[in-house]
């Protein structure tokens, strides 16, 4: 039996830095109004660089690991072509031969879609080493006048690089969409990305608690035993929601947005990568990641580090 485990983490952020201050000063708004609902004080904004330059620049940082890699995968929700993909950008410009190349879109969700991919891959033996990367670059198509998105969003880029252990190490994955609420949250024709942010509130912190509770009844696990939870970055706000209804201490939500923003499908791995830096993630820790977003698209996924 082939297991997984999480080898190596990278992140990505542009140079420019966007305060509230600017944002507020642009809008009219009294100091403090978006900290104060979004729990957000800085975010990135991508400048003379595209979104394909991102994903190299964090696949940089972690290159010399990728030997005998067969699969890289990219989540994200602003590609610019359709032909060819980022993950085929990627392994062209970084000669990273005889790998599949795969992009997926599946809103902020899609970094948890693309690690379960990854796992089948490498769980059917197909594969030894899988490179999963989330990038978006959504600045550039944010209405800088409606307060929901331009508070929030923000530029960037992660990657893990999944590998073969023949250790045995717990995976459960509960990945699910709805498509009743799609029009709350969506970007199309290259147009102003759209956010109808009390909706979103109220889907976010309802669909997650029972989608992880879901998890954790498949998995057999309590969430007393879980280390981390590590959630899309979206909001603040929701994040200390979905605390509170699944009755954990907040300090189990690992939390970074206030100085990196929502950076989509790159939330999670600019996470992942933050936490191993600080040395969080120890061996036989159990944590679960959260993804919720556009779809409307809900995943967990409970892995042991």
């Amino acid at each position: 039996m082939n297991y997984i485990k999480i080898t190596h983490c990278a992140s990505y952020l542009p140079r420019k830095k966007v305060l509230n201050k600017e944002i507020e000063n642009g809008l009219n708004l009294e100091e403090g109004y978006i900290y104060k609902r979004t729990g957000i004080e800085e975010r990135y904004y991508a400048e003379n660089e595209t979104i394909e330059k991102m994903a190299i620049e964090v696949v940089k940082k972690i290159k010399e690991n990728l030997e005998d890699l067969g699969l890289i995968i990219v989540a994200t929700t602003s590609s610019n072509n359709l032909m060819p993909g980022i993950a085929n950008i990627v392994q062209k410009e970084l000669n990273l031969k005889n790998c599949i190349c795969l992009d997926i879109l599946a809103g902020c969700s899609g970094f948890i879609n693309a690690i379960d991919i990854a796992k089948l891959y490498i769980e059917t033996g197909k594969i030894k080493k899988a490179l999963v990367i989330g990038v978006d670059l959504l600045s550039n198509v944010i209405d800088k006048k409606d307060i929901s998105t331009v508070a929030v969003l923000s530029d960037g880029a992660g990657a893990v690089l999944l590998e073969q252990t023949k250790k045995c190490k717990k995976y459960y994955a509960n990945i699910e969409a709805e498509v009743d609420k799609k029009d709350i949250l969506f970007y199309k024709d290259n147009k102003t990305l759209y956010m109808n942010g009390k909706e979103v509130y109220k889907y976010a912190v309802t669909k997650t608690v029972k989608n992880i509770k879901e998890l954790l009844e498949k998995s057999g696990e309590k969430i007393e035993d879980i280390k981390y939870i590590v959630p899309h970055q979206s909001n603040l706000k929701i994040i200390k929601a979905i605390a509170s209804r699944l009755k954990i201490e907040e300090e189990k939500m690992y939390i970074n947005l206030q100085n990196k923003g929502n950076t989509f499908c790159a939330s999670i791995p600019i996470t992942l990568e933050e936490m191993k830096e600080k040395g969080l993630l120890k061996e036989q820790n159990k944590i679960i990641l959260l993804g919720y977003g556009g779809g409307l698209n809900t995943g967990s996924i409970l892995l042991e580090i």
